[in-house]
C-alpha cells in the first residue's frame, strides 16, 4: 500500500514538473519573440523623429508598413505556438497577442501619419498616437501581470 502511495507522489511530481516546464517555455518562447523586436523598434523611433524634422511623409509611412509587418509576423509565430494545457496559459496568451496587436496598432498610426494629405489629418493621427502612447504603459502592465498570473500558477519564476 505503501509503495504505491509512493509511486503516485512521484509519478504526480513528474506530470507537474513537465507541465512547469512547458509552462515557463511557453512564456520564454514569448518573451523571445517581444525581444527580437526590440533592436527593429528602437531603430524605427529614431528614424520616423529623423523622417518628421525632414517633412519626410513618405519615409514615415513606409517604416510604419515596415513595423506592421514586422509585428504581425511575431503575432502569426504566437498564433502559431501551441497553447500548453497549463493553468491560466489561456488568459496569458491572451494578454500576449492584446499586448502585441496595440503595439501593431502604433506602427499603423505612423503609417497613417506619413499617409496623411493635409496637416489637419496629420494633427488628427498624431492625436490618436499620443493617445496610444499614453495607455502603452497600461498595455505593458496587462501582458506583465497575465504573465505573473501564468507564472504562479504553474511553478515557475519569471526571468
Amino acid at each position: 500500500m505503501f509503495r504505491k502511495f509512493v509511486i503516485a507522489v512521484l509519478l504526480f511530481a513528474v506530470l507537474t514538473g513537465c507541465k512547469s516546464k512547458s509552462a515557463f517555455n511557453y512564456s520564454q518562447s514569448i518573451v523571445k519573440k517581444e525581444k527580437s523586436m526590440i533592436p527593429e523598434m528602437q531603430s524605427t523611433e529614431k528614424k520616423v523623429v529623423k523622417f518628421l524634422t525632414d517633412r519626410q511623409f513618405d519615409s514615415v509611412a513606409a517604416a510604419g508598413v515596415f513595423m506592421e509587418n514586422l509585428v504581425q509576423a511575431k503575432i502569426d509565430e504566437i498564433e502559431a505556438l501551441p497553447v500548453p494545457r497549463v493553468k491560466e496559459a489561456d488568459n496569458f496568451k491572451k494578454a500576449t497577442m492584446n499586448y502585441f496587436r496595440f503595439i501593431k496598432s502604433l506602427y499603423t498610426d505612423y503609417r497613417n501619419l506619413g499617409n496623411a494629405k493635409t496637416e489637419e489629418e496629420r494633427a488628427e493621427v498624431v492625436t490618436d498616437l499620443q493617445k496610444l502612447v499614453d495607455a502603452k504603459q497600461s498595455a505593458i502592465n496587462d501582458m506583465q501581470s497575465a504573465q505573473r498570473k501564468f507564472a504562479d500558477a504553474n511553478g515557475f519564476k519569471i526571468q
